[in-house]
């Protein structure tokens, strides 16, 4: 089987969505952007054996693929649109395709979004590249700069547990329900498009959490020259992940772990229209810290000061 016969047989979608004029089979995808609409482009790429273990059922790694895109896009407040897919294989697998591409196009629908294009090549390893195109109202993205002293810092969902699931999985810890929703929250993480929408009316600054609670926010705090505070008492940390360790460990996924794909932003509007905004969007929502003036990330402890330093993954390190 070549590149043009997997495409044909596992990604080939009839391409008459909302404005797309030519999708998969040309050279280009031709696409129609909406009036008085910002475009939005990102893309992320995942490497067998670094973004996720090789054992990975293949429905997880293609809806993962598309999530942690989704998730980019979310922490602006967009719309997505089309994506694209560059995949790397060493062998063709029919199985593996076809459970790849279930699981692709199920978080691709979850969300109304259409494969437009790409491209397939052998390789040594399996890599995934998806961009995707999304927009948003005219000057209307959320950034990581615009955060304002004063300004409340909240986060949605709980976070640690992806983290927490991908060491499960790892470490072979024997299954039961609160380990299975660990494991889920690493291998199908939630892209929060609704909440991000809703939150975009509101936040002066968003981000979403892919390396980790304490390094991602310090990103922001740096796009937007301030300081914060983080009160470790109030990250939300879910039953499940309580459950099963320490409270002491459980802050070390939440703080340091990654693969949440929450979203964390900043804002001054009254608490009662952050919980309607939740409500709405079916999340919980969390004031964990506090904008202020300067620079850097503090840390404390039911008050009182916690010395923590953490940069978050990355790589070439």
């Amino acid at each position: 089987m070549d590149e043009f016969e997997i495409i044909r047989r596992y990604f080939a979608r009839e391409s008459s969505g909302e404005g797309i004029r030519v999708g998969i089979g040309d050279d280009g995808a031709v696409l129609i952007p909406s009036r008085d609409c910002d475009l939005i482009s990102v893309v992320d790429t995942l490497v067998s054996g670094i973004h996720f273990p090789e054992t990975l059922a293949p429905a997880d790694i293609g809806y993962r693929a598309v999530a942690v895109n989704l998730s980019d896009i979310a922490a602006m407040g967009a719309r997505p649109r089309w994506m694209t897919l560059a995949l790397t294989l060493a062998n063709v697998e029919p199985v593996w395709l076809d459970g790849f591409a279930r699981g692709l196009f199920e978080a691709a629908d979850e969300h109304a979004l259409a494969l437009v294009g790409g491209d397939t090549t052998r390789g040594e390893q399996t890599v995934i590249s998806v961009q995707i195109i999304a927009d948003v109202d005219t000057g209307k993205a959320m950034l990581r700069a615009g955060a304002q002293p004063g300004d409340a810092i909240y986060v949605t969902g709980t976070v640690g547990d992806a983290a927490a699931g991908l060491s499960i999985l790892q470490s072979g810890l024997p299954r039961s329900d609160d380990v299975d929703y660990l494991i889920r929250q690493f291998t199908r993480p939630a892209a929060r498009i609704e909440a991000g929408a809703a939150i975009a009316s509101i936040a002066h600054a968003a981000i979403d959490l892919s390396d980790g609670l304490y390094a991602d926010l310090e990103k922001l705090l740096l796009a937007s020259g301030v300081a914060g505070s983080l009160e470790l008492a109030d990250i939300p940390l879910s039953s499940q992940l309580t459950n099963l360790m320490h409270e002491d460990d459980a802050l070390r996924f939440a703080l340091a772990g990654g693969d949440d794909y929450e979203l964390c932003f900043t804002a001054s509007a009254a608490e009662d229209k952050i919980a309607d905004i939740g409500e709405s969007a079916g999340v919980a929502i969390t004031r964990l810290g506090q904008v202020l003036e300067g620079s850097g990330l503090k840390c404390t402890r039911n008050g009182d000061e916690y010395d923590y330093q953490d940069a978050g993954y990355r790589h070439f390190n």
